[in-house]
């Protein structure tokens, strides 16, 4: 049974290395309904069938997928859409799942013993924490790392699902906006040559400007919360009382330490080798990259004391959920990609005529807008890929000439991430957390909005001080 098994994908391979991909020009929009389709179910399932979701999200994903899958079969040939697909899964899903995987074990692995007590200050303190810190080890890894101790602090307060909305705005997104270890969309362009600390030079102010205002809007809500509207527990109610911090786990340190070097060998070596696997491109460095990211994982789960995982209620669920959604947006989403690479010939043609003046110039403000509408809802990281393309695709030109351009791009991605759950795959992971430890979520619609009402006028100012 294996040996066959085996004998039909070397048979296939061939055909998959010949395979045509996708061609967007001749594709309609309702290409796009798999994708719209999964995106629906996504908001309105939990909201609906909430207990039919939390059992079945994994088949309703798969559904979508196969209802652009076999069409595809239909009328292109079946070796279009499984190269569509093993594209999608080799160059894109897999270095994402395994990338943010490492990063969920292993920032899970690290518990914080004790609390503090969850007031306006001490909860503004925290999320400026992890605002800096997911630049340096991204924002899955410092979502991971201080959701628990956030929502463990304000674990006496009734009204705490704002204080998670915030996080989600500022840990889970636009705290990973000054390096490529931030956030998935900056390491794809660093992949693509853009100097590592080029983002930091040209993303600082409005990344400062963004999150020095949300935090002070945070503390002014938290503070109205706090004062006026909370029935705070007495101390020897609260669940978990005031106690020293420490740290469980250290080596997890260490281990983060060791993903963020690999993160840059991956971009700073260029080995010059390349594997053809089912007809896609695998370089070296990357192969090693993810294999490393792997043993990472293992050496997590073996070094981690296991107080320090029950401590933090690991668990993987999370990533589970984030897995199986995130595996079906990537296949359905290659007709959408496709008719965005089609430029002026693709079904959103209108898109890229916007962000093009009547001389062929960028007009960074629509770059900014159209790359983060996008960004709310596909994934940020192709979405970012393809204004790159659309912006000439070349690093050094884009570093100089057209900076603001480049700049206008990565913010449109990296902020506009936070406007709806399913931006960024943190967002998720963050809610899916936060439910577990009982606050109740705003549903999809209810998140998004708290997205328009905040982020939103903040993106309108950032447009005339920024990209105009």
């Amino acid at each position: 049974m294996r040996a066959h098994f085996l004998v039909g994908l070397l048979a296939l391979t061939p055909a998959l290395c010949g395979a045509a991909e996708l061609n967007g020009s001749g594709l309609s929009m309702l290409w796009g309904v798999p994708f719209a389709g999964l995106l629906l179910s996504i908001a309105l399932c939990p909201l609906l069938t909430p207990s039919f979701w939390h059992h079945h999200f994994g088949k309703v994903t798969l559904a979508w997928a196969l209802a652009f899958l076999l069409p595809c079969a239909y009328f292109f040939g079946g070796a279009t859409a499984v190269h569509g697909a093993m594209h999608a899964f080799i160059s894109e899903f897999f270095p994402f799942l395994i990338l943010i995987t490492v990063l969920f074990v292993v920032a899970g692995g690290i518990c914080v013993r004790g609390n503090l007590h969850g007031s306006p200050g001490l909860n503004t303190g925290l999320l400026a924490i992890g605002t800096v810190l997911a630049s340096f080890m991204g924002t899955t890894g410092a979502s991971m790392l201080l959701i628990r101790p956030l929502i463990r602090a304000n674990d006496n307060r009734k009204h705490a699902a704002h204080i998670v909305v915030f996080f989600i705005f500022l840990v889970a997104n636009a705290g990973g906006a000054l390096t490529p270890l931030g956030d998935p969309p900056l390491f794809l362009g660093f992949l693509k040559g853009v100097d590592f600390f080029w983002t930091v030079r040209h993303l600082f102010a409005p990344t400062l400007f963004l999150c020095v205002v949300l935090l002070i809007i945070f503390y002014l809500l938290d503070s109205h919360y706090y004062h006026k509207r909370e029935e705070i527990k007495p101390p020897e109610l609260d669940p978990t009382p005031d106690s020293a911090i420490r740290f469980e786990g250290k080596i997890n340190f260490a281990l983060l330490a060791l993903v963020v070097a690999l993160v840059l060998m991956s971009g700073f070596w260029k080995s010059g080798i390349t594997y053809v696997v089912f007809g896609n491109e695998v370089e070296l460095q990357n192969l090693l990259r993810d294999v490393a990211l792997i043993g990472v994982v293992f050496l997590s789960l073996w070094l981690t004391p296991k107080s320090a995982r029950s401590g933090n209620d690991f668990s993987w669920g999370p990533i589970q959920e984030v897995g199986k959604l995130f595996a079906g947006i990537f296949i359905t989403i290659i007709p959408v990609i496709a008719m965005l690479r089609a430029g002026e010939s693709g079904a959103f043609s209108s898109i890229v005529r916007a962000v093009t003046d009547g001389n062929g110039q960028p007009i960074n403000a629509m770059y900014f807008w159209a790359t983060g509408v996008l960004s709310s809802f596909l994934d940020n990281a192709p979405t970012y890929l393809v204004f790159f393309n659309t912006a000439g695709g070349d690093a050094t030109t884009l570093m100089t000439t057209l900076a603001a351009t480049l700049a206008a791009i990565s913010c449109g991605a990296v902020f506009m991430g936070a406007n709806s759950y399913i931006g960024n795959a943190p967002n998720m992971m963050v809610k899916a957390i936060a439910e577990e430890r009982g606050i109740k979520m705003p549903s999809f619609f209810g998140y998004m909005a708290w997205s328009c009402a905040i982020l939103v006028p903040l993106f309108v100012l950032m447009t005339f001080i920024f990209f105009t």
